[in-house]
């Protein structure tokens, strides 16, 4: 009985796993079917990618013993695309051998570079793999895995695009060079090679130039700030950032002693030591032109995808904005002092040179090389330094006009004022001014009615105005409406801000280069986009009150170039009390600006001290002009022989003669000298007409009476009240026909002449006179008055006795006697008349 249960459980088993099979073979055949179909992909992408690769491969450049020598340098054009340096032919590279070449110096590179140099093939797999996990993440070319081999590679033979076929062509012609060359080769290579700013190629360069020594002099601090600069060279310049160099040196020193090159010890004593404290610059110029080179070179450092051994040993062709003529002229203007006097040897100075239409830079006034330089700055570019007055046009008045419309005429009182947080403003002179327009103003360079037009538009509104016009401005606050700056601005950033003033409105960030070439001829174009930045309102409104700066009684009239239609600004900083006190500074101001343009060029100057020490500064009075005498010469010598158009006034404008004082349209009697011509925009002007010099209303109702009992004639008139207290009545009288006397000059509305003359036709003549201006009197009015007779008494006289009758000659004799006598009293009588009502005049006029 198990037996057959045993049997049919078999059978059912046996029918059940038949079952599965069955059920599982279809899945089993796709499962086939899949793989083959990835077996079958694979294949094809592995040959398909072998094929691509191949054509990679067979596309790339052979390894020409020739560039292995030396890398191909950038070729620079000015800006008739004429060759003026490829920096090789002043560049003075000097060679080492890999014998040369102190293992610390080997050491300190391959650290901070390729750590396995010494170890790989050409690629480091490992490194291979952590940039493939960066790229997946990040995108393609966010971190590269480069050799010291594939970055000679690259420098001598490819282009700097981040495209895979570059690098599959990077990494083939790495692994030949590896098997051509050996390890020291190209270690040699790689050093005698790549650049570290400053004109400076190779390690031998470099260590003089930064250091003044020689390579078996470098110790652990000045290897690994070598080995910091390839990376970024202008950006870890250590003359330029100190700070950013110092921070790169230290990574250098830590992965030295990470991978036991040096000790602890030997890195905490070289990591103690400031970047200042080791260097030396070396005295030999690196190149022609070096302030505008340097700006050449950061520009194009700043490119997307470009890496720094591309653009210094890549064979670019740059083509430049620079004009020789002018750059030339700028150096010999700062380095000599046969045009300015400058006071001592530390007085430096700092200028940019831009084309008002463009925004091309032209020149570049780096700084007096002659001084004994801390850091290497490009005064002209790398410094910020406190702008002073010249920024009133940008962050006051500019958008004073942009936005709230302000005419040249409109009137701020300059009066005792404070910011919003209770702090006192001061003009340069203490005084204040009272009402006075905004083109007094600015060209008086006054600050309270400065700040108060920056109070009127807001910080946030002055800030974007600001930023359009290229000055950074990250913060602000009022006291930045006066220049006082937390960091400053460069010269390149002003003079591109005020170039805009000059182009309608219109602003080109300032640029040294147009574009730059590959050796292939892919083109980069590097000129930036121009935007406007302010109505062209706004900025001919600007320039015609910088006109007026410059002219007889502004603070920049020195500077003004009397052939040229030109605009400008003076500014200056002043030390703080502390920094008086502490360095004995007695006079002299902190920084001194002028800005200034023409339609063709715009031009910004700074002078001044690097920094306040006890007995480093020293001013002369005459180094408060210094900024303007250099504008000057540089404008007057860049604008010979070209045609300067002057500021054209646009169709938003108008210009409209208002009288002085009203700010309203003259009438036809103000005075020619009392109109004066502002700007307004259009629809802003005012309509209204001044009565200040408007012809006075007659007065009326004139009338007068002869008063018999009391013997005299009054005379009384009407003016309307809201005028009388601006004027004054004149009186005139004339007797018999006589010629017009004033009698009267008064405020008062009648007149009483006392005991006139009896008989008599006297004639008054009435005229209304403003107070402020003689010459404004109303159309006189007349009345005439005549005095009665006096009626004489007939006296009956007695009979007189008679008398002898004398000598008929007497007799004659005593009639023209009596004659003459008869009619003098007559002429006593009149006079005497006369004088009385001018007796009675002077009573009445010393009685009003």
């Amino acid at each position: 009985m198990s037996e057959d249960i045993r049997t049919r459980q078999g059978r059912r088993k046996q029918k059940e796993s038949e079952k599965k099979k069955k059920d599982s073979s279809p899945k089993k055949l796709v499962l086939k079917k899949i793989g083959l179909s990835l077996a079958v992909l694979f294949g094809v992408l592995l040959i398909g990618g072998s094929i691509t690769i191949f054509s990679m491969i067979k596309d790339a450049p052979p390894l020409d013993p020739e560039k292995l020598t030396l890398a191909q340098n950038p070729a620079i054009l000015d800006q008739n695309d004429e060759l003026f340096t490829t920096l090789t032919a002043v560049e003075n590279r000097r060679l080492a051998t890999i014998d040369e070449i102190p293992p610390l110096l080997e050491n300190a590179f391959i650290s901070v570079e390729d750590i396995r140099f010494r170890e790989h093939f050409g690629l480091d797999l490992r490194r291979i793999g952590g940039a493939v996990r960066a790229n997946v993440t990040g995108g393609f070319g966010a971190e590269g895995a480069s050799t010291i081999t594939q970055q000679v590679v690259k420098n001598l033979y490819l282009s700097s695009e981040k495209r895979i076929t570059r690098k599959i062509q990077e990494q083939y012609l790495a692994i030949k060079l590896e098997q051509k060359y050996s390890k020291d080769q190209i270690l040699e290579m790689y050093l005698n090679a790549i650049y570290f700013s400053e004109g400076a190629y190779g390690v031998v360069e470099a260590a003089e130039r930064y250091f003044s020594k020689t390579l078996d002099e470098l110790e652990v601090q000045d290897v690994a700030l070598l080995a910091g600069i390839p990376q970024r060279p202008n950006f870890f310049n250590p003359f330029k950032n100190p700070e950013e160099a110092e921070k790169r040196r230290n990574v250098v020193i830590s992965l030295m002693e990470r991978y036991g090159k040096i000790s602890s010890e030997e890195a905490t004593k070289a990591r103690e030591i400031r970047v200042e404290d080791q260097l030396k610059r070396s005295e030999k110029e690196p190149y022609p032109y070096r302030a505008f080179l340097d700006q050449v070179l950061k520009e194009v450092e700043a490119i997307d995808g470009i890496t720094s051994t591309d653009i210094y040993t890549g064979g670019l062709t740059i083509y430049t904005t620079i004009d020789q003529d002018a750059q030339r002229f700028v150096d010999n203007l700062l380095q000599s002092e046969d045009q300015i006097n400058f006071p001592d040897e530390f007085f430096q100075a700092g200028l940019t040179v831009v084309d008002t239409k463009t925004g091309e830079i032209k020149a570049i006034g780096g700084g007096r090389q002659k001084e004994v330089v801390k850091r290497g700055y490009n005064w002209a570019t790398d410094p910020k330094r406190q702008p002073g007055s010249t920024i009133k046009p940008i962050l006051d008045y500019g958008p004073a006009i942009e936005h709230l419309k302000w005419s040249t005429y409109h009137q701020i009182k300059d009066e005792p004022h404070q910011y919003t947080n209770g702090v006192p403003i001061r003009n340069f002179n203490n005084q204040y001014a009272g009402n006075v327009s905004m083109r007094h103003a600015l060209l008086r360079s006054l600050n309270i009615p400065a700040v108060k037009a920056f109070q009127a538009v807001g910080k946030e509104t002055a800030a974007e105005f600001g930023k359009g016009l290229g000055i950074p401005l990250d913060t602000i606050e009022e006291p930045y409406s006066l220049g006082g700056f937390t960091t400053g601005i460069s010269t390149l950033e002003l003079a591109g801000a005020y170039s805009a003033f000059g182009n309608e409105g219109v602003y080109n960030k300032p640029h040294t280069v147009r574009k730059v070439v590959f050796p292939d001829g892919r083109t980069i174009d590097l000129t930036p986009k121009s935007h406007m930045a302010m109505s062209d309102y706004t900025a001919f409104m600007i320039t015609d009150m910088l006109k007026s700066a410059v002219a007889p009684g502004g603070t920049g009239v020195r500077a003004r170039v009397d052939s040229l239609p030109m605009a400008g600004k003076t500014g200056t900083s002043n030390f703080s009390e502390q920094e008086k006190q502490r360095f004995n500074i007695t006079s002299g101001a902190k920084d001194i600006w002028f800005a200034g343009y023409t339609t063709n060029y715009s031009i910004a100057v700074w002078t001044g001290y690097n920094t306040p020490e006890e007995g480093y500064i020293k001013y002369d009075g005459h180094s408060e002009h210094i900024a303007k005498d250099l504008f000057k010469k540089v404008m007057t010598e860049i604008s010979k022989g070209n045609e300067t158009p002057d500021f054209k006034q646009p169709n938003s404008v108008v210009k409209v003669g208002l009288e002085r004082g009203t700010g309203l349209l003259p009438s036809a009697h103000t005075p020619r000298d009392q109109i004066i011509y502002e700007y307004f925009v259009k629809g802003t002007e005012p309509s209204k007409v001044s009565e200040r010099f408007a012809k006075p209303v007659a007065p009326r109702d004139f009338m007068g009476a002869y008063q018999e009992d009391s013997a005299q004639i009054i005379l009384s008139w009407v003016y309307p009240s809201e005028d009388r207290a601006n004027h004054k009545f004149e009186l005139e009288v004339s007797i018999n026909g006589g010629s017009f006397s004033l009698i009267s000059s008064t405020n008062d509305l009648q007149h009483i002449i006392k005991n006139p003359n009896e008989d008599s036709t006297y004639r008054f003549r009435l005229s209304a006179v403003s107070k402020d201006n003689n010459k404004l009197r109303s159309d006189p009015i007349e009345i005439s008055i005549t005095t009665p007779k006096k009626e004489i008494e007939e006296v009956v006289e007695e009979t007189p006795p008679p008398i002898e009758i004398p000598d008929p000659v007497e007799d004659l004799e005593v009639e023209d006697e009596v004659q003459e006598d008869d009619e003098k009293p007559e002429e006593e009588n009149n006079s005497e008349q006369t004088e009385e009502i001018v007796e009675q005049q002077s009573e009445d006029t010393n009685g009003t």
